[in-house]
C-alpha cells in the first residue's frame, strides 16, 4: 500500500484553524479516498473498505454539490484548486492548503 501522510499531518495540526468548513471537509474527504484507493488497487477483495470509500464519495458529492448551490463563483475556484492539488505529486499540508484557501477567499470579495 501507498503510504499517505495527507491524514496524519493534518490531524498533527493545532485544532485553532477552521477545520468544519466545508472546502477542509472536502478536502479531508479527498485524501481519504486517494488513501483508500490506493488500498483497494493492491487489497481488492477488501469489500468493507469498498464500502467505506462509497460512503465517503457519497459525503463529498453532498457537500460539493451544497458549495455549488452556495456560490456558484467560489465552488468554480475552489473545483480548479482541487484539481490543481491533485495534481501535484508532492502531499498536501493543512497550512498549505489553509495559504490557498485564504488567497482564493479574498480573490472572491
Amino acid at each position: 500500500m501507498v503510504k499517505n501522510s495527507f491524514i496524519s499531518l493534518i490531524s498533527q495540526e493545532a485544532n485553532k484553524e477552521n477545520r468544519g468548513s466545508v472546502e477542509f471537509q472536502v478536502f479531508s474527504f479527498t485524501t481519504k479516498i486517494h488513501r483508500l484507493t490506493s488500498h483497494l488497487q493492491l487489497h481488492k477483495k477488501d469489500y468493507s473498505s469498498e464500502r467505506g470509500l462509497r460512503i465517503i464519495l457519497g459525503k463529498r458529492q453532498r457537500l460539493l454539490a451544497y458549495l455549488s448551490k452556495k456560490t456558484t463563483v467560489q465552488y468554480k475556484e475552489f473545483k480548479e484548486l482541487m484539481d490543481q492539488l491533485e495534481n501535484k505529486k508532492t502531499p498536501v499540508q493543512y497550512k498549505e492548503f489553509k495559504k490557498l484557501m485564504d488567497r482564493l477567499t479574498k480573490k472572491t470579495r
